[in-house]
């Protein structure tokens, strides 16, 4: 037997062991990745070109958000383990939104909205992330955003980790096109 496949019934061993609320919050829990990163299965699988992201999830009825996160980042397991594991929040921002992960020193080609090619390493620099997690919330239209500088095509920006309630309250706030009237801060002040 190999050891992938060992590995494999392994782990469905334990799964069977373990109870069906277990086997539930695991068939729809993060994964850790091979590259270090933990991810949700319904993040959007994508060519990284991010004009046609945005596209797509406007066609969808829904927005188009980077998350920036890098292997080892505890405030990003946390997000994924604790944020993302509230059905409330999960539901809530799969159903709104589509979320492209990006590794903040990856090498992965991207394609600006002004179509220039960077490694995740260089687009991150070039937008200014310094933190992770990081989400970049952009235009429900990717129209006009080539003629841009980097720093003025998004409407919402979450530099480093929220907890569950206030990450939740800024999908919200972006959903609602909140951001076009007030701040984020306004938003929860209104809220509470």
């Amino acid at each position: 037997m190999t050891h992938s496949r060992r590995r494999f019934l392994e782990g469905l061993g334990g799964l069977m062991l373990a109870g069906p609320a277990m086997r539930r919050a695991g068939a729809e829990g993060a994964i850790l990745t091979e590259d270090g990163l933990y991810r949700q299965p319904w993040f959007l699988e994508s060519f990284l070109d991010l004009a046609e992201d945005v596209e797509n999830a406007r066609k969808a009825g829904k927005r188009f958000a980077v998350m920036w996160e890098l292997k080892g980042c505890p405030y990003c397991k946390e997000t994924h383990l604790v944020n993302f594991a509230r059905p409330d929040i999960a539901e809530y921002v799969k159903t709104n939104f589509d979320i492209l992960q990006l590794n903040i020193i990856g090498a992965r080609k991207v394609t600006d909205f002004d179509g220039k090619e960077l490694t995740e390493k260089q687009f991150a620099a070039r937008y200014g992330i310094r933190f992770t997690p990081t989400i970049q919330f952009f235009p429900e239209d990717a129209a006009g955003l080539k003629e841009k500088p980097a720093d003025k095509r998004e409407v919402a920006r979450a530099p480093g980790y929220l907890r569950p309630d206030d990450f939740l309250a800024l999908f919200r706030f972006v959903r609602e096109k909140a951001y076009e009237t007030k701040s984020f801060r306004d938003y929860l002040r209104a809220k509470s």
